[in-house]
């Protein structure tokens, strides 16, 4: 019992470690507010929006007012109330998409840098494949061939990426396995899948965790692209789409495509600053040597 309150208050303090260093990079803190928004919107969404985002009505392509803060569509569907329930959507591929690549990546790099050898070489062949290969036109084909249903989309993206985390973990293991306290721990008997999971693992996770945030950025990019070239999932409101369906009006209607690629932008802006924040915590010393350099 005293032990798992140790465990406990050994956890509290990193996290608040964690958080003190941080919230020392401005990029960090205002990527994290942003997401933080975000998220309140996408969890509240019903309440935020004032009308339903698939009601359609007689008032088309009507500018900004206070009746509707970014006008209406072509069907005369509210931008705003799309807008709001589409955050739903490219937070979930983000963190799905994103989340996969990462839990691969980091599976699969661990064990090939650990084990070397035979493991090694065939995993790195195959990253090399990977790596050759345009994930965009790769992901194109495959949606095209199976479906453009949402779960899809963010399977493929995040199938197709993980070769980056894979690379990341691999020059982690690879440095960790010769490391005194990996080689204590290999001394005493310790097994090789709990010596991964126990320490290469964990003290190898940062630079993958920090590369994570920026691909969640890129996941949510992918799937607008896919959208806006007709191939997104017709059952959810996504921004790509919505600037995709308000292209033939863009000329006399700029907020039907304005205000999505402006959210659009911000989150991928704030996925970018969240991984200069973890950068920052995970590798100060990066930060002092840039500092030195650009005074």
């Amino acid at each position: 019992m005293q032990s798992e309150k140790v465990m406990i208050k050994r956890k509290s303090n990193n996290i608040i470690k964690f958080w003190h260093s941080y919230r020392q990079s401005l990029y960090g803190l205002i990527g994290f507010a942003i997401l933080l928004i975000f998220i309140i919107v996408a969890l509240f969404a019903p309440i935020i929006s004032p009308y339903n985002p698939h009601a359609m009505k007689g008032e088309v392509l009507l500018s900004p007012s206070l009746s509707h803060l970014m006008g209406t569509d072509h069907l005369g569907r509210d931008v705003f109330s799309r807008i709001v329930y589409g955050t739903r959507v490219s937070l979930s591929v983000g963190f799905i998409a994103a989340g996969l690549s990462a839990i691969i990546g980091i599976f699969i790099g661990s064990f090939s840098g650990y084990y070397g050898g035979i493991v090694d070489e065939i995993v790195d062949k195959i990253v090399d494949t990977f790596l050759m290969i345009p994930a965009f036109f790769l992901i194109l084909i495959i949606v095209a061939i199976f479906g453009n249903s949402i779960f899809y989309i963010m399977l493929v993206i995040g199938l197709t990426t993980w070769p980056q985390n894979a690379r990341l973990m691999r020059a982690q293991a690879l440095s960790l396995r010769e490391r005194t306290f990996v080689m204590v721990a290999r001394a005493t008997g310790e097994s090789n899948i709990r010596i991964l999971f126990t320490h290469i693992i964990p003290n190898g996770i940062y630079p993958v965790l920090a590369n994570t945030a920026l691909q969640m950025g890129g996941a949510i990019l992918t799937e607008a692209a896919l959208s806006f070239l007709g191939l997104g999932d017709p059952n959810f409101v996504s921004w790509g789409k919505m600037i995709y369906q308000a292209r033939p009006y863009m000329t006399f209607a700029w907020w039907a495509v304005v205000f999505p690629g402006i959210f659009i932008v911000l989150a991928v802006v704030s996925f970018s600053f969240i991984g200069d924040g973890l950068q920052y915590t995970f590798n100060p010393k990066l930060n002092v040597k840039q500092k030195k350099v650009s005074a």
